[in-house]
């Protein structure tokens, strides 16, 4: 059974343990309407890593090329390392790991914020060997609220009741120039974890709600 947390004080609101489909399709949409920076060189790699050791967050991400055939994989194509006001799309597909991009991953000082991280840790390693540090995993942070439902998606919806569109999850990530809503889809991801862990971090520290069991259909 998840816990359910109560305080003397007025509950503020309440949250789900299950978030089903058919409420999230009701909800508003949710995108990144920050500055989005697409790297394919080098140089440029530098400069967004140095502009992303000023940030106290990031939000972190990667896509890969989807492979409808049994047996055949891709490696990983893209990687968004995201602050509040801009994400940069890494085109690892075309500049590989370069050390930058390594050196910031495996540093323990900056705190990057993802979800489900085991699998883009492996997905980046066959491009790179590296050892991930300074990581902090949402799926832990919703475990301690007691929340069972724990894909980006849907901890989007529950904590804010905003829909993210996963229609471009499929697409080519190796395609020779990403399109606005590829841009604008793998920003989102990444970004949502920053708001994510920061809203998860305020409700552990205030318990002013309640978990219940799912999340109702929004009202017609």
């Amino acid at each position: 059974m998840p816990p359910t947390y109560h305080t003397t004080e007025k509950v503020e609101r309440e949250i789900f343990s299950r978030t089903d489909k058919a409420f999230i399709a009701e909800l508003p949409r949710f995108t990144f309407n920050g500055r989005i920076v697409v790297v394919c060189g080098e140089t440029d790699a530098n400069k967004a890593i140095g502009a992303l050791r000023t940030m106290n967050l990031v939000g972190f991400d990667t896509e890969t090329r989807p492979s409808f055939r049994p047996g055949k994989g891709h490696q990983v194509a893209l990687l968004q390392l995201s602050g509040k006001n801009v994400c940069f799309l890494f085109r690892l597909c075309r500049i590989g790991l370069p050390d930058c991009v390594v050196d910031f991953l495996s540093d323990e000082r900056i705190r990057k914020i993802g979800l489900s991280l085991s699998d883009d840790f492996r997905a980046l390693q066959r491009r790179r060997n590296f050892t991930p540090r300074g990581f902090i995993d949402l799926q832990n942070c919703a475990a301690e609220l007691g929340i069972e439902d724990r894909s980006l998606q849907k901890l989007y919806a529950n904590l804010f009741h905003r829909r993210i569109s996963k229609s471009a999850r499929l697409s080519n990530w190796e395609a020779d120039v990403l399109s606005e809503s590829q841009q604008i889809y793998a920003a989102t991801d990444a970004f949502a974890c920053i708001d994510l862990y920061e809203e998860m971090g305020r409700l552990k520290d205030q318990r002013n709600f309640v978990v219940v069991k799912d999340a109702a259909p929004m009202p017609s």
